[in-house]
This record gives C-alpha cells, sequence and structure tokens, in this order.
C-alpha cells in the first residue's frame, strides 16, 4: 500500500470534535498546502457555493504535495467541471426526495430496512455525493422527535434492519447516538443495527471507546459499512479505527464508487481491495455513479465499469471483489451490474 505524505510534524489535535471544527474549507488554502495552483487545477469558488469545500486535515496529510492528479484530492477538490449540467443528471438522482420519505428523517425504499437521516453534518464534502442536494432542513428530528419517529419502525415488524445514515450519523455526539441506538434495540423486530460512515476513514480519531459502545446496545448486531475509494486512504491510524471497531464484534465492510481519475484502473481496484482486507474490512459494493448534478466529470460509461469488474475479478479471489451495483430510483434493491463479455 503507498505510503502517506506528512505535510507537517505538527500532531493533530487530540480531540476529534476540535478536529471537525478545524477542516479545511478555503481552496486555495487547500492547494497551497500542497504546493499547487488553484488557477491551474481549475478551482471553482462558484462551485463551492452550490456544495462548499470540506475537508479533513488528516485527510489531506495522505495526499500527495505537488501531484495535482492526487486520487484523494481529485474526490474533494470543487472544480469548474462542477458546474455542467448535462443531461440526465439532476438533484436527486436515486428519487429519495420522490416519495421514499415515510416522514422527516426516515427513507424507507427497501422492504425490511429504512434508513434514518441522523444528521445532515459531514466531516467531508465528497464531490460526487449522491446526497449532495439532499434537504436536510426538511429531514432534522430532536431527540423527542427521533422517539415519535421511531413509532413508524415499531409499527412495522417487517423492519429488521434500520441504517444510520445522514450526513454522516458519527457527527454527532456519543451521547445522542447511545439514546438513539437503545431506543432502537428496545424495537423486538429489529434484528441488525447498520451504520453508514466516512469519518473512521477521514477522522480516525473519531472511533472512540464511548462511540463504539454507543453503536453497540444489547440485543442488536451492528454492521459498520466505511466508504473508502482509493488505497491510499488507508494509513496507520484507519487501521488502528478498523481494529478497534473489529473488536467490538461489529462487521467491518466497504463500499466505494467508481470514479474517473480516482478508482478507474484494474491496478487501483485490486491495490484498494487488499488493502481494505489487510486492514479487516472486506469489499462490499463498487457502485456507478448516481447521477446526481454537479458530478458528470467524474462518471464512466457502464461497459467499462463492466470491463474493470471482470478484470479485478480475474485477479481477485471471490471474497475480495466487491458487488458491481447501481442505485436504480424505484427498484426494490440495488441492481446488479452484469460481468463484461468478451475480451478486455
Amino acid at each position: 500500500m503507498p505510503q502517506a505524505n506528512i505535510l507537517r510534524p505538527v500532531p493533530l489535535e487530540a480531540d476529534w470534535r476540535e478536529q471537525l471544527r478545524n477542516v479545511i474549507t478555503d481552496g486555495p488554502s487547500l492547494l497551497a498546502e500542497l504546493g499547487l495552483d488553484a488557477a491551474a487545477l481549475g478551482f471553482s469558488e462558484q462551485a463551492c457555493r452550490d456544495f462548499s469545500l470540506r475537508v479533513p486535515r488528516a485527510f489531506v496529510r495522505r495526499m500527495r504535495p505537488g501531484d495535482p492528479n492526487d486520487p484523494l484530492l481529485r474526490q474533494v477538490l470543487a472544480i469548474g467541471d462542477e458546474l455542467t449540467s448535462p443531461a440526465g443528471y439532476g438533484p436527486d438522482p436515486t428519487g429519495e426526495t420522490g416519495g421514499a420519505i415515510a416522514r422527516a428523517g426516515i427513507i424507507h425504499k427497501y422492504r425490511g430496512r429504512l434508513l434514518l437521516v441522523v444528521t445532515g453534518g459531514c466531516a467531508i464534502n465528497c464531490r460526487y455525493c449522491f446526497r449532495r442536494h439532499f434537504p436536510y432542513g426538511d429531514n432534522q428530528n430532536s431527540r423527542r422527535e427521533w422517539r415519535q419517529a421511531l413509532d413508524y419502525v415499531a409499527n412495522d415488524p417487517s423492519i429488521t434492519e434500520v441504517i444510520l445514515s445522514g450526513g454522516d450519523p458519527l457527527v454527532a455526539d456519543d451521547d445522542y447516538l447511545a439514546e438513539l441506538c437503545g431506543h432502537i434495540a428496545a424495537i423486538p423486530h429489529v434484528r441488525r443495527l447498520r451504520v453508514h460512515s466516512r469519518l473512521p476513514i477521514v477522522l480516525p480519531d473519531r472511533v472512540t471507546p464511548e462511540l463504539l459502545s454507543a453503536l453497540s446496545p444489547a440485543g442488536l448486531q451492528t454492521v459498520m459499512v466505511v466508504h473508502c475509494n482509493h488505497a491510499n486512504e488507508l494509513d496507520t491510524d484507519v487501521a488502528r479505527a478498523f481494529a478497534h471497531i473489529r473488536e467490538r464484534g461489529i462487521t467491518l465492510l466497504n463500499q466505494s464508487v467508481l470514479l474517473a481519475g480516482v478508482n478507474d484502473s484494474v491496478a487501483a481496484l485490486v491495490a484498494l481491495s487488499e488493502a481494505l482486507f489487510a486492514h479487516g474490512a472486506l469489499p462490499y459494493y463498487l457502485h456507478l455513479l448516481d447521477k446526481v448534478r454537479g458530478a458528470a466529470h467524474f462518471d464512466l460509461p457502464e461497459q467499462r465499469a463492466r470491463e474493470l469488474h471482470a478484470a479485478i475479478t480475474a485477479e481477485l479471489p471471490g471474497y475480495l471483489v466487491p458487488k458491481l451495483v447501481r442505485e436504480i430510483a424505484g427498484e426494490p434493491a440495488k441492481t446488479p451490474i452484469s460481468p463484461a463479455r468478451g475480451p478486455h
């Protein structure tokens, strides 16, 4: 696995909340730290007004100074390409606001499981985020409102899994999460708690004993799905966070998005799967890009995605090959993408 580059010898703040407050939100400042020129890379202030730039310093330290094509930088840098509006790209590519919101903060698209929008905040703003235009303001709940919202879960015995998402649910404080998870665990027919988060990757100090206790209420099996797109995102701090997660008996999976200029090569995808497994996470999904407005420059033709997936299938053992899927609005589950046919 490539080694992360240390940009400064100064240690990060010890407390994850302090790190979360001190994220970089200014493109020229980010690029100056990397020895890069904002104009040369196409940085766009207008794109930032549409979707703000936000990246933790712990993540910046893994970027390669002087490399305009660094795969981590490309995921977070706002550029002028985001201002184009090709046909077929819109604000709600997965159909969440078109009827899937059962009540404020609850997205119920698939049978047997539903998603709670715990918070609208993230530690990092990924430029390809399919929820970059999501109406978070209309889907916020106080603690009292969450208790009422969970009546929806309690009244539907078909729901066996509750998914915490956002934003990023781990931006919330430990006591808030402990209370929410405790209420979920008290619903008899819910067996699993799934947590989707980027924080163990981009801000690994967030993984504390208090957090893991909050996410491990008695009576529930907990699954954590982290989101890593490139092997360079994984360093010793992430490895330590993963180890703590697994020590608590939490199943650790990873989902990635196939992104042009980031991981769209056989070498990058193979390295990612190998590095994830070495760190204790099992590759789970490789998503085709959700066609959200502002992210078209990350998209790849489906045939190219099939070819890449077929090639990594030929190189890796089956348990290291993530499922290649696309989310289609209105479908009852994620849609598997069939393998490429013929030579690749």
